[in-house]
C-alpha cells in the first residue's frame, strides 16, 4: 500500500490569496511558515481548492494545522512557459486556536496512517 499525506503546523506568513478561476472553481492559496528543532524556518505553500469562508479571514502571523498530500502541479506562467510547483493540497485545515476543528482534521491523519495496517 502506498500512502501521500502531509502534515504541517505552522504560522500563516501572509493572508490568504483567494481567486476564482475560469473552471468557476475557487482556489486559497496559503503559505505556511515552519520551523522545526534548529533548522532554519521553511515556508510550505498550502493549496485549499473551494475553501470554505473562513479561510478568507486567515491573517498573517495565525498559527494553522493543515492535513493534505503533497502533489507538483504544471502550469502555465504569465510568458506562457509551462512551470512546476510542489505543494501540499489540503484535505483539512483549522486555526491552532479552534480545538474543535484540530481534533477533527488530526483525525483525518490518524485515520489515513492507520489504513497502512490494512
Amino acid at each position: 500500500m502506498t500512502i501521500n499525506l502531509g502534515v504541517v503546523r505552522g504560522l500563516c506568513s501572509d493572508a490568504p490569496d483567494v481567486r476564482e478561476l475560469t473552471s468557476g472553481r475557487r482556489l486559497a492559496t496559503i503559505s505556511v511558515r515552519v520551523k522545526t528543532g534548529d533548522e532554519p524556518a521553511t515556508s510550505v505553500p498550502v493549496t485549499v481548492w473551494d475553501p470554505p469562508g473562513w479561510v478568507e479571514t486567515i491573517e498573517a502571523g495565525e498559527e494553522l494545522l493543515v492535513v493534505g498530500r503533497v502533489q507538483r502541479r504544471f502550469y502555465r506562467s504569465a510568458s506562457g512557459a509551462t512551470a512546476a510547483k510542489v505543494e501540499l493540497v489540503a484535505d483539512a485545515l483549522a486555526r491552532a486556536t479552534d480545538r474543535r476543528r484540530v481534533v477533527g482534521v488530526l483525525r483525518r491523519a490518524e485515520r489515513a496512517l492507520a489504513s497502512l495496517d490494512d
